[in-house]
């Protein structure tokens, strides 16, 4: 029964039996004693010391004496003010230059006592003093942590230099960011995840940036790699730095790392990729909604086989440095599929079922869909968003794509994700100009005499229609002019042989018209 007694419920026992413990004879007392000992389980010299102890009083409250003042918060006030702000330990050094100055100039009223009090206040103290006035200045909004900074600190830093050639299986993540042009609203992201030892990298479109999509994004990885996952290197984004999916790569048996704020040198690897896969694939375009996600995962279905089986690439295998001089030495470049059937940290049954997909696997085939899912991505960034009517897939013929890879570099750049001309699918509206009404006599004016200024021209529209036309309009009447003579001048030129008829025996209007148009003072006339 004593060991079932917790610690508040032996604490009323005692308030309650220790009065009449003191109080009783030395037979009762024992008999007290007995019980309590039983019920307890206390030993019985302890069980004497604890009956037996003084009685304590309460202590009195301490009384605190105020050493700053509302004065010396008053001046204090003024003094970060009067240095824009500063923090507190920087403050603190200031304070000896700035309060004299601010004495000297009557803009504070200092004696010796709120002096020698400004001069020995400490920085924690200022900090106390000026709490409520800064959270006043900033709107009423007190200065949050950084987003996620207690998960960020638990989770240890990891630079360029310490993977120490890890086994398959420890990747690199990062974010590459369709946003167009404009980082505002949501736009689709592609998560970059590199493998360390052997460079085979994966693609996942995510629609948003959400810690559930982007657990999602990471259990869809890991069907798609030929090894099992160990660890996870992340940056600091928030997207990765959150409870969510730092304690659910825990869960997994994923060991977390990240990389040092701004320094990206310790993401190399998975940085080179977002430039060579999903830049050199998808280009700059904005992509948005469920329809853009979907044709990007189209897309990076067969750029995984392509890239990963077929295209070799390079790794850093050592680095010297002389003086300033960085000496780097690669391995011979392979695929990371060789990578991967090389290295002896795979299983055996990990390397059968990647033999297989390599031996199922067309490059060319893969190549076809490659430029299928660009095209498809192409054409929806020509749309801007502005139609959103879906469109039928593209088909592109397997037998003419094989037979046309001898010369399609005569095409110069193919991806059609790159350097797509703007083609504005919303007209803009045609505003009705001045001349329409007199554009036939213009045109009459100048056919009869080709030499006629533009200012003449305007001369004869201001008699025509004062209210419509001023002296202002000079500029518009020459641009005028001057289109209709670049049609003539056009028109002559395709006729043919003009120079020799224009020479030899032209007619008097069309040489009239040529002298007209190709003196350098007619052309803004």
């Amino acid at each position: 029964m004593a060991r079932h007694l917790s610690m508040a419920t032996r604490s009323e026992l005692i308030e309650a039996i220790i009065e009449r413990y003191r109080s009783s004879r030395r037979a009762d007392k024992q008999r007290i004693l007995d019980e309590f000992v039983a019920v307890t389980g206390y030993h019985r010299k302890h069980a004497i010391r604890v009956l037996c102890r003084p009685e304590s009083k309460p202590s009195a409250a301490r009384q605190h004496a105020t050493r700053y003042d509302a004065r010396v918060r008053e001046a204090l006030v003024v003094l970060w003010e009067a240095s824009d702000r500063l923090c507190s330990k920087r403050l603190k050094p200031m304070i000896p230059i700035l309060l004299p100055a601010l004495a000297r100039h009557g803009r504070l009223d200092v004696d010796d006592e709120l002096q020698g009090k400004s001069l020995t206040i400490s920085a924690a103290t200022m900090d106390r003093l000026l709490s409520q006035v800064r959270v006043v200045a900033r709107g009423g909004q007190r200065r949050r942590a950084g987003m996620s900074s207690a998960v960020r600190r638990s989770v240890p830093v990891r630079t360029f230099g310490d993977w120490d050639d890890p086994v398959p299986g420890y990747i690199e993540v990062d974010f590459v960011a369709h946003s167009g042009t404009s980082s505002s609203g949501s736009f689709v992201q592609t998560m970059v995840l590199t493998d360390i030892a052997t460079g085979w990298t994966e693609c996942v479109p995510v629609r948003t940036r959400d810690g559930g999509l982007v657990i999602a994004a990471i259990q869809q990885a890991r069907l798609l790699f030929p090894f099992p996952l160990l660890g996870v290197d992340f940056d600091n984004d928030s997207a990765f730095m959150n409870e969510l999916v730092v304690c659910w790569c825990r869960s997994q048996g994923l060991e977390v790392t990240r990389s040092r704020a701004y320094r990206k040198n310790d993401q190399a690897w998975v940085e080179q990729k977002n430039g060579a896969i999903v830049r050199r694939l998808v280009g700059y375009g904005r992509f948005v909604g469920s329809e853009a996600t979907a044709s990007l995962a189209r897309l990076y279905a067969v750029v995984r086989l392509h890239g990963n089986l077929y295209q070799p690439s390079f790794k850093l295998q050592e680095k010297t440095r002389i003086g300033a001089r960085v000496i780097k030495r690669y391995h011979a470049p392979v695929p990371p599929a060789a990578r991967v059937l090389a290295h002896p940290g795979v299983s055996e049954a990990d390397k059968e079922r990647l033999r297989v997909l390599i031996d199922a696997s067309d490059p060319v085939t893969l190549f076809t869909g490659i430029r299928v899912a660009q095209e498809e991505l192409g054409k929806r960034v020509d749309r801007r968003g502005l139609n959103s009517k879906p469109e039928e897939p593209v088909a592109i013929d397997l037998q003419r794509f094989a037979a046309s890879l001898k010369t399609a570099w005569q095409a110069g750049e193919t991806r059609p994700t790159h350097r797509r001309p703007y083609r504005r699918t919303k007209p803009y509206p045609k505003r009705p100009s001045m001349f329409e009404p007199y554009e036939a006599q213009i045109k009459a004016w100048l056919e009869a005499e080709p030499a006629i200024p533009a200012a003449t021209v305007l001369q004869r529209l201001m008699g025509a229609d004062p209210s419509r036309f001023r002296t202002r309009s000079l500029r518009m009447v020459q641009r005028v002019v001057k289109a209709w003579r670049a049609d003539v001048m056009g028109r002559i030129i395709l006729d043919g042989d003009w120079i020799k008829r224009a020479h030899a025996y032209p007619s008097a209007a069309e040489g009239e018209i040529v002298r007209s148009i190709t003196t350098p003072g007619n052309i803004l006339r």
